[in-house]
Formats: C-alpha cells, structure tokens, sequence
C-alpha cells in the first residue's frame, strides 16, 4: 500500500458520522466503554461494535480488557492530533468561529481537556502567559523553552529532562479549534495538564472533556502563571 493508499484508508475510517463522534468523545484523553461510546455516538451496541473493530484494525484505537469491560481509547496522541485537525478544516477561517464554538456550551470553551493537554480559552490563556513571561518562545510553527522557562517549569515542578527526553514534540503550539489561537500541546502540554490535576487547580467533571477551574487553582494560576482570571 502506498502513502496515497494509506491516506485515503484511514480518512475513510474517520470519515465514517459514528466512527468520527467515537474519536471526538475520546479526545478528552479518558478511556469509555463500548456502551459510553454508544450513547455518544447515537449508535445501537450491534452497529457500534463493528465500527470499533474497523478503529481497532486501522490503529486508531486501542482497547483494554478489565473485569467484564473493555475500555476503548485513542491509539496515541497523534491520532488526537490529527482529530483536532481535522476540527480545525471543518471551519477553515481563523477569523471565523468554528463549528465546534458555535454549538457547545460557555463552560466548555473556557476549560477543557484535549486528549492529554489544556484547551479552550484557559490553554490559551496559559500560552499567551507563558510567552509574555519569556518562559516560552515561538520557533516556525511551535513553541520552545527559553532558559527561563527551564527555570521557571522546574520551580513549578515539572520534570523539564523527562519533557524534553520524550518522544514527541516538546512543546506543540495546537491551534486552538475554538480560540483560533494557539495553545501549548506536546510533552510541556500534558505535564502541565497533570500538574494542574495533580495540585487540584484543575478538576474533571462528569461533562466529557471539561475542566474546572478550583478556587485554590484560580489563585495560584494568577499568582504562579500571571493569569487574569
């Protein structure tokens, strides 16, 4: 099979209505059951189980037996990335809001979790802030750690050589699909997601893919971060 070949397969799998909302309800970087996954699919557990096999088979999935479950999830984050990209091509002006800001509700386009790092106007927030404080710079299409920033992560409590030592980008500037701006993705994207997990200035909630901002956390991100929350 070549490139062309391989292309075209794979935009045929996520081409699919059903398969597309399996792989958008996932990008919130949580493992679902087949019957989660139903339900935000609008599909029946007969219909749905054959398409999570056409997922399994193209690598765009991966499941994990536990208990009397199995739990599906993307296959890596490049396949986030390319779902997020693939949101972005659904409104192609960066001037315009996309389809994704138009229809979801005000608390999801403030905070919210895509795949492994923060997205909506707090992610942007914290790259906008991260580049006013000269922790991060802009290299061609992506970000970089400034020695400052090196500083600056490691007095957070970041592991910076683990960020930097991953295999993956370092520190992706994703387009935000909502924002139309740039947030921080990559390994610095998912540790700081962790991180503000970790510490509790971040929390999920029971909305697939949103994250709320704790008091404690709205504190500590304009006092740490120099956010304006």
């Amino acid at each position: 099979m070549n490139a062309a070949e391989h292309v075209a397969r794979q935009a045929a799998l996520i081409g699919d209505p059903i398969r597309a909302a399996v792989l958008v309800s996932l990008l919130d970087g949580r493992a679902k059951t087949a019957s989660e996954l139903a339900m935000v699919s609008g599909a029946s557990a007969q219909s749905l189980s054959g398409h999570l096999a056409k997922l399994l088979q193209g690598g765009l999935l991966r499941v994990v037996p536990q208990g009397r479950h199995r739990y599906y999830s993307l296959q890596d984050h490049a396949v986030a990335e390319t779902i997020e990209g693939l949101a972005l091509l659904a409104s192609p002006s960066t001037s315009a809001p996309s389809l994704f800001a138009s229809n979801a509700p005000e608390h999801l386009l403030m905070a919210r979790c895509c795949y492994d790092h923060i997205a909506g106007r707090l992610g942007v927030m914290i790259a906008d802030g991260l580049l006013e404080q000269g922790w991060l710079c802009c290299r061609g299409r992506n970000f970089e750690m400034t020695r400052a920033g090196i500083e600056g992560f490691a007095a957070l409590g970041l592991d910076v050589n683990a960020i930097r030592q991953a295999r993956r980008a370092t520190a992706r500037a994703c387009l935000d699909w909502t924002e139309r701006k740039p947030h921080v993705a990559g390994a610095l994207g998912a540790a700081l997601l962790q991180l503000l997990l970790d510490r509790h200035w971040l929390e999920r909630t029971r909305t697939p893919r949103m994250l709320r901002i704790t008091p404690v956390g709205r504190q500590a991100l304009a006092s740490q971060l120099k956010l304006a929350l």
